[in-house]
């Protein structure tokens, strides 16, 4: 699909080298490292990386740049000290942190490709055809299963992915489209279940601050106002039965349905179709994976009184073992057991072979290698923004909107996090940084209180749904096994499309401070968006 891929390269070289000379510049004039510093500056790297990624649509060397760029912004533009962090701080360090998760997408990569061979997912694709009549009904059903998967948003991707692939495509839904059912369920479902592992970050991070009550009560007073995450299912919903689509994702779900071209990402050998799989075999070892998943996740949380990692000891307390839990270390933990089960059932079935299903470990770990990379370099981006001191920035750019603007400060917060979480990449890091300034802003148990943590929840689910250097939309692909950046630029205008109903309905929120009021508003200012775009859609078709 590349057309011109000298001009692109060359594209690619010559922003990065202006966008360095342009920061050199601001180096020289602010005559010291520290400059840049808690300043806009933090935010240039990230942006750097997005806007490469999308130009040029390569993934690995706009991340790298805008790596290197954080790198010597940080360490004042000294080339041996960037590479020192680059090494040590980010590519090693990111490999490291994330180790745990790495090892459960290779687990997952093995446990798909075994199901694969066995013929499970074929089996389960001529099910679905039988009993899934339409188009609708598929992608209603992916929306479905990506709401009852709601205990982690890596686990969450990575399953509805392997489930409800088989079903997609046999209706010709397109792989984008599939990455953005997935992508628009994971998150904003973990952000408002209050047993999941979001949940026990939110709650994690607001407690001990001062708003008059526990961390995991001030999220769940919250949810009702989190307007990203419900309008989303609204539109989701809305978008389904009224059947269009527009911006990019319009032209890949026509040349679907026109031509079967589902523009999934090309395997290196296409297997046999294993005649003795059956729908059992898709099914059993999901539901395996998801019952030792979520026992791992509680067991490491200390749910059965053994405190394995150092942690509070919450024996018998199940929303506080997910508050203590570790899901880096708990989604390994039920992964290993998961395999283990899945290859001695499908070997004692005789759906497969002990050579074959030992065959399946490198194509398995062969399939994740791609979002294993862009997540590294992902994280180490992260770490660069850390070191350049952007919680610093965003705190001192809170303070001055909450000094003129109050009543509409949710919809500021609301903003700020949509653009922190798209920047950096993280939902976790935003509301890490915005919940103590949005307590330390509203009055403890105040309303404005309860909507601005709504605010900051639901932009940070917002900012890190559509940014290229989100892990969550990195596992989308993956679980869609969809180009990760026609996933990104096809679902932005979705994205923005709620965005902009929400900042609406966060400034109705701020004055009149009622619930069913704000949803009531929202709820039918999207669906009246949706009328307009369908409306100017046909028009165009026309």
């Amino acid at each position: 699909m590349k057309k011109h891929p000298l001009l692109r390269t060359a594209l690619l070289v010559m922003t990065a080298a202006a966008l360095l000379c342009v920061s050199a510049l601001a180096v020289e004039d602010g005559a010291s490292t520290n400059s840049m510093y808690g300043t806009f500056w933090a935010l240039v790297p990230p942006v750097i990386a997005i806007t490469l990624a999308l130009i040029t649509k390569e993934a690995y060397s706009s991340l790298f740049i805008g790596v290197t760029v954080g790198a010597l912004f940080s360490q004042g533009f000294s080339p041996i000290g960037a590479l020192n962090m680059i090494v040590n701080d980010g590519l090693v360090a990111a490999i490291k942190d994330n180790a745990g998760i790495f090892l459960f997408l290779v687990l997952l990569g093995i446990i798909v490709a075994l199901v694969n061979a066995a013929g499970g997912s074929a089996a389960f694709g001529r099910w679905a055809s039988k009993n899934i009549k339409t188009k609708v009904g598929a992608s209603l059903a992916t929306f479905l299963l990506g709401i009852l998967i709601f205990i982690d948003d890596y686990f969450n991707c990575l399953t509805v992915g392997t489930v409800m692939r088989p079903v997609t495509d046999s209706h010709r839904i397109s792989r984008p489209k599939l990455a953005y059912l997935i992508d628009a369920t994971a998150a904003p479902v973990c952000m408002i279940a209050p047993i999941s592992s979001w949940a026990a970050a939110v709650s994690s991070t607001a407690e001990g601050l001062d708003t008059g009550i526990s961390g995991i009560q001030l999220f769940i007073k919250a949810i009702p106002y989190n307007l990203y995450s419900l309008l989303t299912f609204v539109f989701i919903i809305a978008l389904s039965f009224m059947q269009f689509d527009y911006g990019p994702m319009r032209t890949y779900e026509r040349k679907a349905q026109e031509t079967g071209d589902l523009s999934a990402l090309e395997n290196a050998e296409d297997e046999a179709v294993n005649p003795k799989g059956k729908v059992i075999d898709l099914l059993l070892p999901v539901l395996v994976l998801i019952a030792v998943c979520t026992t791992g996740m509680i067991y490491v949380g200390g749910f059965f009184g053994v405190d394995a990692w150092g942690g509070t000891d919450c024996a018998g307390d199940f929303i506080g073992a997910f508050g203590n839990t570790d899901a880096f270390m708990g989604l390994p933990w039920g992964g290993i057991i998961a395999l283990l089960f899945t290859v001695i059932y499908l070997v004692a079935r005789r759906v497969i072979t002990f050579k074959d299903a030992m065959a399946c470990i490198p194509k398995g770990f062969n399939a994740m290698i791609s979002p294993i990379l862009i997540l590294t370099l992902a994280v180490s981006l992260k770490a660069t923004i850390t070191s350049l001191g952007a919680s610093i920035y965003v705190h001192d750019l809170m303070e001055g909107a909450a000094a003129t603007l109050y009543s509409m400060l949710p919809a500021v917060i609301f903003v700020v996090a949509c653009i922190l979480a798209f920047a950096s990449g993280t939902s976790w890091g935003t509301f890490g940084i915005l919940i103590p300034i949005v307590t330390a802003i509203f009055p403890a148990s105040s309303e404005l209180l309860i909507i601005g943590i709504s605010a900051c929840c639901a932009g940070a689910v917002m900012g890190d749904h559509c940014s290229p250097i989100s892990d969550t939309s990195i596992m989308a692909s993956a679980g869609a096994q969809c180009d990760h950046l026609e996933h990104v630029a096809t679902q932005i205008p979705y994205v923005l499309t709620v965005a902009g109903v929400c900042v609406v309905g966060f400034i109705v929120a701020g004055f009149v401070q009622n619930v069913y009021i704000t949803w009531a508003v929202s709820f039918a200012l999207m669906l009246c968006v949706l009328f307009v775009i369908r409306s100017m859609e046909r028009r165009k078709a026309a």
